[in-house]
């Protein structure tokens, strides 16, 4: 690679240059480093204000419940739920979209959520139609769930309209937290389509109409016709997100138990333990740009301050690109394929630009510096 195509990393993190929408300024720090120094002058006040007129307007409505929370019993939405809950005193209802592959941490952790004192919904959408688009997703865009991807937009909006709740609010906007577009950095609020644009990287109607399913099926993968105006939004615009502070409250007021052991292709074990799939979706993201998720990882604990950049570059390049091998017989009986068939479509989404095949497996050409 050379000119403006060569690959390069954050001069503080390890965020790749392969990394959709990411830009670097003039130092070399990526629009997420950026963001973590511009964030420790922001004026939270200011937005904690905002935060509290919202949640006021929604307290005067007098509905049973005041908002909607979307969780996997996982740190994040637990977070958002025992923040809405116990510091505003709002009652939020929290709804989980069973995901895929579900893993028994996961579905643990889930029960440990829900006892914890909060109402909540599952929703199953059809196995059939959900089998169908992660298929799809999984050789078409190189995205193994993206069906419960859509489902997790789409399925808790219709949640929301189905019980009159007009305001949603998710985690962390991870376009502006991770290294993506600013457009709503300074923007509490959005809407569908910006949703479809960058969480479901404009594929909801090309995917849906390739899996024809029934409309049994596409039901719960569908956006409602409602004339509610529901809002939604990130709880990090309101205050600064810190993923590490969202475990420590979720496994004290939660029930948030980790995995025993590091997860697949990373150094951490507390984090993205709700299904399967997560593991071959990590891998998909090294196949494709060069990082999976211990670089994610490790450019999160560098930007808090809790790992230095070259403890972060030797985790990365011991952990990351691990094959997830000990899933792969799972994964061939959900999506019906055999190995080669399986294999086939991971070699399709490699870059070969920037990784080579040694000894069957997906190797880096490159070196992080």
């Amino acid at each position: 690679m050379s000119g403006d195509n060569e690959l390069h990393w954050c001069s503080n993190c390890l965020s790749m240059s392969t990394r959709p929408r990411i830009t670097f300024d003039d130092d070399g720090l990526c629009n997420a480093c950026q963001w973590t120094v511009k964030k420790k002058t922001l004026d939270w006040g200011k937005r904690m204000n905002y935060l509290n007129e919202l949640l006021e307007g929604q307290r005067s409505k007098k509905h049973v419940f005041d908002c909607l929370v979307p969780v996997s019993g996982g740190k994040d939405g637990s977070y958002v739920a025992h923040q809405i809950k116990h510091k505003f005193g709002l009652n939020p209802l929290c709804v989980t979209i069973l995901p895929p592959l579900s893993s028994a941490l996961g579905l643990s952790n889930l029960h440990n959520f829900i006892s914890s004192g909060y109402d909540h919904i599952t929703i199953s959408p059809s196995q059939s139609g959900m089998q169908k688009l992660n298929k799809i997703g999984f050789i078409e865009k190189g995205f193994p769930y993206y069906g419960w991807l859509i489902a997790i937009h789409t399925a808790v909006y219709r949640v929301a309209a189905n019980y009159g709740i007009d305001l949603i609010f998710y985690g962390e906007d991870g376009e502006v937290e991770y290294g993506g577009l600013s457009k709503t950095e300074d923007a509490p609020i959005y809407n569908i389509e910006y949703q479809k644009a960058i969480y479901l990287e404009n594929g909801h109607d090309f995917i849906l109409d390739k899996a024809e399913l029934s409309d049994n099926e596409r039901f719960f993968f569908t956006y409602p016709d409602t004339k509610l105006n529901i809002r939604m939004t990130h709880w990090s615009y309101y205050e600064n997100w810190n993923p590490y502070r969202n475990y420590l409250v979720a496994k004290e007021y939660c029930g948030l138990e980790e995995a025993e052991n590091t997860n697949s292709g990373t150094f951490t074990n507390f984090a993205q333990n709700d299904q399967d799939l997560y593991a071959l979706h990590s891998y998909l993201m090294y196949l494709k740009f060069g990082f999976g998720r211990a670089n994610q990882d490790a450019c999160i604990e560098i930007r808090r301050g809790a790992m230095s950049r070259e403890q972060g570059r030797n985790l990365v390049t011991l952990y990351d690109g691990t094959y997830p091998k000990e899933y792969v017989q799972t994964y061939l009986d959900y999506y019906g394929m055999t190995e080669t068939e399986f294999d086939e479509v991971l070699d399709r989404w490699a870059n070969i630009d920037i990784l080579e095949k040694i000894d069957g497996r997906w190797k880096p050409r490159f070196t992080i510096i």
